[in-house]
């Protein structure tokens, strides 16, 4: 079992979800009931995996942020916002996923990580300023992840 997946069994162990809690339970047709969570458990392990996806894109554009604000570049890069904008409503057309949702989608995630790299940019100046007065930076930064 990978450490991640060890992981995840500890955390499972630890969580008080039950998947099975519903509003719906001795007011339905139990087979109905039985379908219905067959369903969620499918949708549970697509939420889950989306979590562990954010956390990894969120981990790559952290690595971006800090090599900006190393460059000194500047947080957003709107001709790529557009680019990647127009990408994501074509993918998600293909997917039959209603591209307007794909798009907000997008732009919060966009806000998020241009608010992380502006933070990084904040921090990596601010070590910079202390450097430059004979001053030990504090330490590293560290950017919250969504």
């Amino acid at each position: 079992m990978t450490e991640q997946n060890q992981n995840l069994h500890h955390d499972a162990d630890a969580d008080p979800y039950d998947p099975a809690a519903s509003s719906l339970a001795g007011h339905v047709d139990p087979a109905v009931m039985a379908e219905l969570l067959s369903i969620r458990s499918s949708i549970d392990n697509i939420d889950a995996t989306l979590v562990f996806l954010l956390a990894e894109r969120f981990k790559a554009t952290q690595k971006v942020g800090f090599l900006k604000a190393a460059h000194k570049l500047p947080a957003g890069d709107p001709g790529r916002e557009t680019a990647q904008i127009a990408r994501l409503r074509r993918l998600a057309a293909e997917a039959h996923l209603d591209p307007a949702f794909a798009e907000k989608f997008l732009n919060f995630i966009i806000g998020e990580v241009i608010r992380h790299h502006e933070a990084i940019a904040e921090d990596h100046q601010a070590a910079a300023h202390e450097a430059a007065a004979g001053r030990a930076p504090a330490g590293p930064a560290v950017s919250a992840e969504a």
